[in-house]
């Protein structure tokens, strides 16, 4: 992961970048995922092609996402709280795909390869 504000190379964990001092999400100057250049009103890197974080969004609590799987997963609560409302929705009506789904998420959360619906990487806090 790079910071969005110097470009400088971060650890996925990160609360602070160690190369400028600001939170790796909050600049606007660099790519996430690359670390391009890109204008201030980028919303997709030129060079990579994703989704450009903001610093609002910049990702959810690995924790809290993977607490409400274990709890209300079979409810889809994770998938509400992540910003997939639409697979939320559907993992309410079904009870989590009868606990296949939530079962699959929890995979997926526990493995570090759970996404937001912004595409970041959940943050694991310290």
């Amino acid at each position: 992961m790079y910071c969005r504000n110097c470009g400088k190379e971060v650890a996925e964990q990160a609360v602070m970048c160690v190369s400028c001092g600001v939170p790796p999400q909050k600049g606007k100057n660099f790519c996430q995922n690359c670390g391009a250049d890109t204008l201030a009103a980028a919303e997709v890197c030129t060079k990579c092609g994703l989704k450009l974080a903001d610093g609002e969004t910049a990702g959810r609590d690995w924790l809290t996402t993977l607490l409400l799987c274990i709890f209300l997963g079979g409810l889809g609560i994770h998938r509400f709280y992540t910003g997939h409302t639409a697979i939320g929705v559907i993992q309410l009506l079904t009870f989590g795909g009868c606990g296949i789904w939530t079962l699959v998420d929890l995979i997926l959360i526990i493995t570090g390869s759970f996404k937001d619906a912004a595409g970041n990487p959940l943050l694991k806090r310290m």
